[in-house]
């Protein structure tokens, strides 16, 4: 029988275009969908994808399963919404916390949506947990948690939002504005400005330097993303940023530059309590925030 995990595997496949895409979309081992992917094709007889194509092409049996998913998917999630009998008072409250600065201006029309949806619902969107969100969800001092580093458990359920990609940021005359992309090693010892986040904790360290085994350079760090952009258009130093941090740079002579090749992508969650009292209206608001950050991706892109 073809279940609906199948069905999100086979999404999450056409989105990333990859196995190993697929599983960090759908919060498993590589390994893992595989695996659920050879028992789907030996439930079906048949194959779902053409192996080793790039990007990732589908057989005319995956594709009719496709269609299927992207046909049930939604009224799947529509009728579990109506299936809902309200929100009582006592699941009324919803702690958000962000594990990244940037994203508060762009989440301000996803709040607005929200309250106008749910106006009995008290949303409070914090990053006063910055650096110990997942555990404060665990504890129960938040309901739902956006990250991109999310840690397996057993209490805790993750939901893939969508992907975004982090560039380079450097003024317009800095000699890197130039490249096409940047390896890590051009990067070595530069003057870095980010929030006030450790350096072990910045995406342009963990997933770029530090894998290359390139030393980073002194840190410098900002409050607000205008001042940021201003302090690296004034050569104060180089920056790593979400693409929608970047759009904020309008009279600002500043470049965007891909790091590496094929750029440096990075996934965002949404984290809450399986068992928490108030799920349902985290699962609502997740649902807002995927919509409005899919939106955003299609128009930087």
């Amino acid at each position: 029988m073809i279940e609906l995990r199948h069905l999100r595997t086979l999404v999450a496949l056409k989105e990333s275009g990859s196995l190993a895409g697929a599983a960090k979309k759908r919060f498993v081992t590589q390994s893992a969908l595989s695996h659920q992917i050879k028992e789907l094709e030996t439930r079906i007889n048949s194959s779902i994808f053409v192996r080793k194509s790039k990007p990732l092409s589908f057989t005319q049996e995956g594709t009719r399963l496709l269609n299927l998913a992207e046909e049930i998917l939604p009224k799947v999630i529509e009728t579990e919404s109506d299936l809902k009998q309200g929100l009582s008072d006592e699941h009324n409250q919803l702690g958000v916390g962000i594990e990244c600065h940037s994203c508060f201006r762009w989440l301000m029309p996803v709040m607005e949506e929200f309250r106008t949806r749910y106006p009995q619902a008290n949303l409070d969107l914090s990053s006063r947990h910055l650096f110990d969100s997942l555990n404060a969800l665990e504890m129960g001092d938040l309901d739902v948690v956006l990250t991109s580093d999310p840690v397996p458990g057993q209490s805790l359920a993750y939901q893939h939002l969508f992907d975004f990609e982090v560039k380079l940021v450097v003024a317009n005359d800095h000699p890197l504005a130039s490249e096409e992309f940047v390896t890590p090693q051009q990067l070595e010892k530069l003057t870095i400005i980010s929030y006030p986040v450790p350096l072990a904790r910045l995406d342009l360290y963990r997933h770029f330097l530090e894998p290359a085994g390139v030393e980073a350079g002194e840190q410098l760090s900002c409050d607000l993303t205008m001042m940021l952009l201003q302090r690296i258009a004034c050569k104060d130093g180089i920056a790593a940023l979400p693409t929608w941090s970047i759009s904020e740079s309008h009279g600002l002579n500043l470049t965007a530059v891909k790091l590496g090749p094929e750029g440096l992508k990075r996934p965002l969650f949404g984290a809450y309590k399986k068992d928490g009292t108030n799920a349902i209206l985290a699962q609502k608001w997740l649902e807002l925030v995927a919509i409005e950050g899919i939106a955003k991706q299609h128009k930087l892109n």
